[in-house]
């Protein structure tokens, strides 16, 4: 069993919009599954397809048929809609996720006759707007079968194929539909508005633009992929220098990244991404190029606790060091030399170094658990020094 529990996205601000989708589908089912209100189901009726009133292609969207389908829809509802709808803003983000199930419920209407309730179409909307704004991310999934262990998979992975292919084209092909009373044109009606109102959005400016959603993906790799020297297809950007000026008959041009250059903006497009282990591999071959090269300070020391965390302890070390010699008023530059000693004595047998860094680190260590640590692995490692300068006995 594979359930989505979380993604590795900060929010700016509370989803409070989706908050209140999430509090009015578990009130309404609450109302009219368990307390059996009359005039609630009344007031919010199912979505009739063979013959439906308007109003209930936003009605049927609150209503759920048993606890099951209600947790499920909530599930994905609360792990794609918060991020939606930090970028949409709470307003515009309730005016889609209500738009996305009127569409969803136009498609079921358009080849179904039977009834429908459920927030699945609206939620299919603002998964497909999760995949056009956050196409990087990558999503945690809780692994249930004989252990119980965590995963992470990519958003892009995740949503294409399992959720919308596997799920739903090819279970409609095995003809699992009528059996399993699932909606799937709903689901699939829901996932292209969500795409291509999503998609508009970005490209008409009615959401903020970022680096890593689908349309700038695209773009890089639309520009990387042209042709290097056929001008007849558009040739390639790195190929063709762009003439932005004239100065004394000579034109100015941009020239294409050097390797380092580009190797250095890789691996800040995958710690942005999250994506630590590929920005780790990436780094390793910078450092091939460089040896000294240093990263911006977040993304060195993201790298360097990475480097840390996989048991590469020189590796982490060397970053750790590379940023205080680059960044030497950081404000953690105590914490970060308190790691590196404790690195370097614990797992590199080097007490020399070790010392140089906890001593280094004391002065501005203010909670008194990580001096007293600090105090302790400095005596530890100059009592290291110590036996290795004492002349050895050979008598």
């Amino acid at each position: 069993m594979l359930i989505p529990i979380g993604t590795n996205i900060r929010l700016r601000r509370p989803p409070i919009g989706n908050w209140l989708l999430v509090g009015l589908n578990v009130a309404v089912y609450l109302l009219v599954n368990v307390f059996r209100s009359g005039l609630v189901e009344q007031l919010l009726p199912a979505l009739h397809a063979s013959a439906p009133s308007l109003h209930e292609y936003l009605t049927y969207q609150f209503r759920h048929g048993d606890l099951g389908h209600l947790a499920g829809n909530m599930l994905f509802l609360w792990l794609f809609g918060n991020a939606v709808c930090d970028r949409m803003g709470s307003l515009n983000y309730v005016l889609f996720y209500l738009a996305g199930g009127v569409c969803a419920g136009l498609v079921f209407a358009a080849a179904n006759a039977n009834p429908l309730v459920g927030a699945s179409g609206a939620i299919a909307a603002v998964t497909t707007a999760f995949l056009v704004l956050f196409p990087r991310v990558h999503i945690t999934i809780l692994f249930w079968m004989l252990i119980i262990t965590t995963i992470q998979l990519p958003a892009m992975f995740l949503i294409i194929f399992k959720m919308i292919l596997w799920d739903n084209i090819i279970a409609m092909s095995f003809g699992r539909g009528v059996v399993a009373n699932v909606a799937y044109s709903a689901h699939l009606g829901g996932y292209a508005f969500g795409l291509v109102v999503a998609l508009l959005m970005l490209g008409a400016r009615g959401l903020p633009r970022h680096q890593f959603d689908l349309l700038a993906l695209w773009s890089r790799w639309y520009r990387r992929s042209r042709t290097p020297g056929r001008p007849e297809l558009g040739g390639s950007h790195a190929a063709r220098p762009i003439v932005v000026e004239q100065v004394d008959s000579r034109p100015l041009t941009t020239l294409p990244p050097t390797p380092i250059q580009q190797l250095r903006q890789d691996i800040l497009d995958r710690v942005a991404e999250h994506d630590l282990g590929e920005a780790v591999r990436l780094y390793r071959r910078l450092l091939e190029l460089d040896p000294g090269h240093v990263l911006p300070r977040d993304a060195q020391l993201a790298l360097a606790n990475h480097l840390a965390r996989a048991g590469d302890y020189a590796a982490a070390v060397r970053a750790y060091e590379g940023l205080l010699e680059a960044y030497p008023a950081t404000p953690d530059a105590a914490q970060v030399r308190l790691y590196a000693g404790l690195i370097c004595r614990r797992y590199l047998g080097e007490p020399a170094r070790a010392a140089a860094h906890l001593r280094a680190a004391l002065p501005g260590l203010t909670l008194a658990e990580q001096r007293e640590l600090a105090t302790r692995e400095l005596a530890a490692a100059e009592a290291a020094i110590s036996g290795l300068d004492s002349p050895s006995d050979n008598s």
